[in-house]
């Protein structure tokens, strides 16, 4: 029998800076974010230390960005956890003081500059589920549930929401981000106080946009001034519109959809209901107006942009992964704005750089969807080998610890499946969006696409404007009076003859019509027939 008394001892080597540079390391992680870089962006941004102490610079940035892998412990647990693999090279260790000292010393610039070198898309064009033909699918949205700490600085900063109840516990902070759907990698993404509206941030992003993308948006980022300044920027648009807008119609395409003006440029509208039947025999059903600058029926029929929407969640997605994984729902650390930013920008590429270490692991398998890859393993992941100090230069045995762990834990392929949006407060203003959605996660057993034809639709049915429109169209050189216009449409009624003249002003405001003289108006010619096919 073997000796039971006898011990063994397993020993790894580890690779790392040599002397006070030891303990500025993130594990395998910083195999994507190497010394030099780090190094470069300190330089930069001025940040290099006048003389070597005992947390140079480098090890500084390092020690911030460990903080987003361990949120739950304090600095000096975040320093041993950095030290652990590398005790025999470290013989000091520095107070709280000095760690809160480095942070300052740091500030915020070398993050924001690490963010944006890092940020932008992760996937190979081939990757599955990454592009739509030749576009790469991107989508942006907030969030505001992340909650920074009640300290005087900070309220002033941030403020407080005011709910029926009274004021929110503790101030938020609103992130808008830019997400490639595929990867839920971070193409960009700004920050502040909740008084500033979601459209308001997501235009500081716009300059991110480029013609190999395609956008979607939900119906925040819907108005007409929006929609032109995002194809402004050559990429390709799909938008969710509210429903209470119905586009003027300048002519409908054979899959029922239709082509209309917003602000001079023309867009192509889709109509659809979606109903969804789950397996308890309920079902989940809503109306979608969607917005495009895709004008090709052909190419891109109604029901296959309607079911590309669907990737815009991915989105939501990434703001799980960010609040609620990565930073397990708590409230931020920092109790100043200077030590805020930081900590978010330091968040921000640390979930980054995680996105990146999942990609390269699932395109080292071909054929395999990035949406498979487990964020909360490959978290995993990185902070053990932060710990252990392994792979900080170049992959263990020939191969990255993260990138073993993701693909041997491989989610299985997404279930179609549908839940209703609750919000879990309990004392909540807020009840379910949707009362025709199940209460319960439920698993979708087949979706219906139906896709309305503004062609069908009986004309008692349209307003003024479609009616107007259409009469115009009958005579395109004629300038018709207004009296005409109100008897051909059979309106009788002074106070709604007086409504039409009003809405026939604002038409000519917005370019559908042409004022040929005082009450005497006649249709716009782009408004007559569809544009060439691009």
């Amino acid at each position: 029998m073997p000796d039971q008394s006898a011990t063994t001892t397993v020993t790894h080597s580890v690779t790392v800076a040599p002397g006070v540079f030891a303990p500025g390391h993130l594990g395998e992680l910083t195999q994507i974010l190497p010394f030099e870089l780090v190094d470069d962006v300190l330089e930069r941004t001025r940040a290099v230390q006048r003389r070597l102490r005992l947390i140079p610079s480098r090890v500084g940035v390092y020690f911030v960005l460990a903080m987003c892998l361990f949120p739950e412990a304090g600095y000096l647990h975040v320093w041993g956890n950095l030290v652990t693999g590398v005790r025999a090279l470290v013989s000091k260790v520095p107070s709280e003081k000095a760690l809160r000292e480095v942070r300052r010393r740091l500030g915020t610039a070398p993050f924001q500059e690490l963010f944006e070198t890092v940020a932008g898309p992760l996937a190979r064009p081939s990757t599955p589920g990454v592009s739509y033909r030749r576009w790469r699918t991107v989508a942006f949205d907030g969030c505001s549930s992340l909650q920074a700490p009640d300290t005087l600085r900070l309220r002033e900063l941030l403020g407080k929401t005011r709910r029926h109840r009274g004021v929110e516990g503790y101030p938020h902070v609103r992130l808008m981000a830019l997400c490639e759907t595929g990867t839920r990698g971070l193409l960009g993404a700004v920050f502040g106080p909740t008084s500033t509206g979601e459209p308001g941030y997501a235009r500081r992003l716009l300059p991110l946009l480029d013609g190999s993308m395609l956008l979607l948006t939900d119906r925040n980022f819907s108005g007409d001034e929006f929609l032109n300044d995002v194809a402004d920027t050559g990429a390709q648009l799909l938008a969710r519109l509210t429903y209470r807008r119905r586009p003027a119609v300048i002519s409908v395409l054979p899959d029922g959809s239709y082509l209309t003006r917003l602000r001079g440029r023309t867009f192509r509208i889709i109509e659809a209901d979606v109903t969804a039947n789950c397996a308890d025999g309920s079902r989940a059903a809503d109306r979608y107006r969607l917005a495009t600058t895709l004008l090709d029926h052909q190419t891109d029929p109604a029901d296959r942009l309607v079911a590309l929407y669907h990737e815009r969640w991915e989105i939501e997605l990434s703001f799980l992964a960010l609040k609620d994984t990565l930073f397990a729902g708590r409230v931020l650390r920092s109790g100043d704005p200077v030590g805020l930013q930081q900590e978010l920008c330091a968040l921000l590429v640390v979930y980054q750089c995680l996105r990146r270490a999942m990609v390269d692991a699932v395109e080292s398998r071909p054929g395999t969807d990035p949406d498979r890859a487990s964020f909360t393993v490959a978290l995993r992941a990185a902070a053990e080998q932060v710990i252990t100090a392994r792979a900080v230069l170049e992959p263990a045995d020939g191969n990255g610890g993260i990138a073993q762990a993701v693909l041997g834990a491989l989610l299985p392929p997404r279930r179609a499946r549908t839940s209703a949006r609750l919000v879990k407060c309990p004392i909540s203003q807020y009840t379910v969006a949707s009362q025709e959605r199940p209460r319960k996660s439920q698993r979708i057993t087949s979706v219906r696409v139906a896709v309305h034809r503004r062609d069908e639709t009986e004309p008692d049915d349209l307003g003024f404007r479609e009616r107007t429109l259409r009469l115009l169209r009958t005579d395109p050189g004629r300038a018709w009076r207004t009296v005409e216009i109100s008897k051909a449409l059979g309106i009788t009624v002074r106070a709604k003859y007086r409504s039409l003249c009003t809405q026939i002003n604002q038409w000519a405001e917005q370019t559908m019509l042409i004022r040929e003289g005082r009450g005497r108006y006649r249709i716009a010619p782009e408004w007559l027939a569809p544009p060439a096919e691009n």
